[in-house]
C-alpha cells in the first residue's frame, strides 16, 4: 500500500545529531523533518487521474514519495548489520553484508533527493488531510539538507569518542521492531491475517537466532 502512509521522518535528525544514538538513548525523541507526514495518512502515488489535475497536490505526492523511499532504506541500513550479528552460517552472513551496504547507498541517495523536495502545503482533495513540507535549506544543523553524511555520535559507550556510524544497530528484537515499523507506516494495509501471521513468525525466528548456534 502506497496510498495510506504515515511516515516517520525522525531519521533525518537522527543522522545529523552528534549527541544521541538510539542504541544508547532509546527514550530520546528525534525531531521529525516533516512533522505532518508522521500523522494521518498520505499518498505517495496518484490514486486516480484526478490526483494529477492539481499541480501543487501532485508535487506533494512526489514529495511524499521522496521521503518514503529513504524512510524504508534507513531501516534496511540498520536491519542488515543488526541481523548480521546473529548469523552463524557464512553464506547467510555473506548475504547480509552484501545487501546491507547497498541499502545504505540507496538511503544516502534518496535522503539527498528528499532534501530537495519543494517546500509547500497541500490538502488532499479526497481525505482533507493537510501536509506541509518545510524548506530544509536552513542553518540549523539538525535539519540542514546539505548535511547528507552521518554526523559522528556516541557509539558503544558514552565514554568513547564520537564516531560516524549507522544507527541503530543493536540486534535485540530488531526483526519484530522492523515489522512493527513497516506496519505502523501503513505499508501493509490490506494484507491478510495469514500474511501477518507468516511475517510475525519469520521475524520471531530471526530474532531467536543467535551467533554461534548451529
Amino acid at each position: 500500500n502506497l496510498t495510506q502512509l504515515t511516515i516517520d521522518t525522525s531519521w533525518w535528525t537522527r543522522y545529523r545529531d552528534d549527541s544521541h544514538n538510539p542504541d544508547l538513548d532509546p527514550n530520546f525523541t528525534f525531531p521529525q523533518a516533516v512533522p505532518t507526514l508522521g500523522v494521518n495518512q498520505h499518498t505517495a502515488i496518484p490514486r486516480t487521474d484526478a490526483d494529477t489535475t492539481d499541480a501543487n497536490f501532485l508535487q506533494a505526492i512526489a514529495n511524499t514519495a521522496a521521503f518514503h523511499f529513504p524512510t524504508i532504506e534507513q531501516g534496511g541500513s540498520s536491519l542488515y548489520p543488526a541481523l548480521a550479528q546473529r548469523a552463524t552460517h557464512t553464506e547467510v552472513l555473506r548475504i547480509l553484508i552484501s545487501i546491507g551496504p547497498t541499502e545504505t547507498m540507496h538511503f544516502q541517495t534518496w535522503s539527498d533527493v528528499a532534501g530537495n523536495a519543494p517546500p509547500l502545503t497541500a490538502v488532499d482533495p479526497v481525505t482533507g488531510v493537510s501536509v506541509t513540507f518545510p524548506d530544509l535549506e536552513v542553518e540549523d544543523e539538525l535539519f540542514d539538507k546539505a548535511l547528507i553524511m552521518p554526523e559522528p555520535c556516541p557509539f558503544l559507550d558514552e565514554s568513547l569518542p564520537i564516531c560516524s556510524i549507522i544507527r541503530p544497530t543493536k540486534t535485540e528484537g530488531v526483526a519484530m521492531a522492523t515489522l512493527q515499523f513497516l506496519t505502523d507506516m501503513g505499508l501493509f494495509i490490506g494484507q491478510s491475517q495469514a500474511f501477518f501471521d507468516l511475517m510475525t513468525q519469520l521475524a520471531r525466528d530471526a530474532d531467536h537466532a543467535r551467533h554461534g548456534r548451529v
